[in-house]
């Protein structure tokens, strides 16, 4: 099990790799921070309640996804080691969470509440940066997906994932890939099948 002076060393490192802190703003930093382990198949958020915190990725991997009035599952985001992960519209606004978070395997996060963010922002102006520089990259990641769902085919974009996801079919369960992309499963399998024979040719 990692130790907390580890954990918070990854978490500065991210940090500082965006923005320059003095080593009290580092320290009242990690003092308004709060270590969470969580167990496979352990929830993060869970839909219809407020989600209270962001929360970064030490180890593990978190799946959101929505449930919608048939009970079906869309897989919305994932998120690995190195990756914030929360709903952020029911964070900011204090509204019942539209998604669910849970842990896919064992993992240990380190979160910060919504009202120590936002004194955070007080004590510390360099995270109003820090925080616009994750939402730009977020919103770009969102667009260049949405955009790629109107431009490719079922099997471009699954290609276009792995390139950029190595290891994620060890780590997300094909069901979820394809809900993801937005294809059925048999689809994914197909797509799969096909990519393999082209390798082996």
């Amino acid at each position: 099990m990692e130790n907390e002076s580890e954990l918070f060393r990854m978490i500065l490192d991210h940090v500082l790799r965006r923005i320059d802190l003095t080593e009290a703003e580092q320290a009242h930093f990690v003092s308004v921070l709060k270590i969470r382990r969580l167990l496979p198949r352990q929830y993060l958020v869970q839909q219809g309640e407020v989600c209270k915190y962001e929360s970064y990725v030490c180890k593990g991997f978190l799946r959101s996804f929505y449930v919608d009035e048939k009970g079906n599952e869309h897989t919305l985001h994932f998120a690995m080691e190195d990756w914030w992960i929360s709903d952020s519209m029911s964070l900011h606004l204090q509204v019942p969470a539209t998604r669910n978070i849970v842990a896919l395997e064992a993992s240990t996060l380190i979160q910060i509440e919504k009202t120590a963010l936002e004194q955070l922002y007080l004590d510390v102006p360099a995270f109003e940066r820090f925080w616009r520089i994750m939402e730009q990259k977020a919103a770009i990641a969102q667009d260049q997906r949405i955009l790629n769902a109107i431009s490719m085919t079922g099997a471009e974009r699954y290609e276009a994932l792995i390139a950029k996801y190595p290891t994620l079919e060890q780590r997300l369960p094909q069901r979820h890939i394809a809900s993801y992309l937005g294809i059925t499963p048999v689809f994914l399998s197909q797509i799969r099948k096909n990519r393999s024979g082209i390798k082996e040719v």
